[in-house]
């Protein structure tokens, strides 16, 4: 019957006029918020690709989208375009359905909510499969995607599954990965060996020195830079990953390049945070390892989707 639901409020969203899209949104045990942005027309002979991005905290769905910005907006419009950067990915794959499916709760927080919900390891993977179950197809994937404390929703889908199905292809930490100690390892691994079409991406930079109004954001052990390598070890016994040093980053990679993480080195003990998004990380996290990495933008550069923003 959730199913049901599920299909009549998707159905019933409105087309956004002279746009090759729809936009839908409803809400679900009264304090989440799902929006999914799918093409207008979907074509079900083809290859369908649903994109889950989980929300940082402190941000609404329309912050995370992003939008032109215009005197007196809030700064937070501006430091994701999830919705220009999925504009920029439907253009180099069009023979892609591209469907994002944006997750937000009312405490702005994944974290939070997970407090207030103690059967999340329950609640989440049913969320996370029912709302997959619409877009049906023998060529439909699922990405798990999530920026800041997004990252608690993927390891709540982890804790919950115990083992990842096969049509989870992506799990993408855009600086995210605060949650991760060595627990997750034996999913995050046995998905990867025993799917060849996983891929693992993570985007990180060093929080550990970084400071705000002079004090440390965040402890030694305590952020995405710490995390982030702890994965990379832990993963580094079952996978043989190269390292490489280039500009200010420090890269680890698979022979097959199903895992690659990306870490910023911090000189200056800046905050950046909002950056690994912002400049073109949500793009690369779907397209670095395919063949279209890198074509028309570049990780870390200028924003390559411009030209998108509504």
């Amino acid at each position: 019957m959730r199913n049901r639901v599920f299909i009549f409020l998707l159905m019933s969203g409105i087309s956004l006029a002279g746009f090759a899209q729809q936009i839908d949104s409803f809400h679900i045990y009264s304090d989440i918020k799902i929006t999914i942005d799918r093409p207008a027309q979907l074509d079900l002979s083809r290859k369908t690709t649903v994109i889950y991005f989980a929300l940082p905290n402190g941000n609404t769905t329309a912050q995370t989208m992003g939008k032109k910005m215009a005197p007196g907006d809030d700064w937070h419009y501006d430091i994701q375009h999830i919705r220009a950067q999925t504009a920029f990915i439907r253009h180099l794959l069009k023979r892609q359905n591209i469907v994002v499916v944006y997750w937000e709760n009312s405490y702005k927080s994944w974290p939070s909510w997970k407090q207030k919900h103690a059967d999340f390891r329950v609640l989440i993977p049913k969320l996370v499969d029912s709302v997959f179950g619409l877009f049906p197809g023998k060529q439909t994937a699922l990405y798990l995607n999530g920026h800041s404390g997004g990252g608690s929703f993927i390891f709540g889908y982890l804790a919950g599954v115990g083992k990842i199905p096969a049509h989870v292809k992506r799990i993408s930490f855009i600086d995210s990965n605060y949650g991760y100690d060595s627990t997750y390892l034996p999913v995050i691994r046995d998905w990867l060996k025993g799917n060849k079409k996983s891929v693992l991406t993570l985007f990180a930079y060093n929080d550990s020195v970084a400071l705000y109004n002079g004090k440390r954001v965040v402890s030694d052990t305590g952020g995405t830079w710490y995390r982030g390598h702890k994965m990379q070890r832990d993963l580094s016994a079952s996978f043989r990953l190269f390292r490489e040093v280039k500009d200010s980053f420090e890269f680890f990679t698979s022979t097959d390049v199903r895992i690659q993480f990306y870490f910023k080195f911090n000189l200056n003990q800046g905050i950046y945070h909002t950056q690994q998004v912002e400049l073109n990380g949500f793009i690369h996290s779907v397209l670095c390892g395919t063949r279209f990495t890198n074509m028309g933008y570049r990780y870390y550069g200028p924003r390559a989707y411009q030209e998108y923003i509504e």
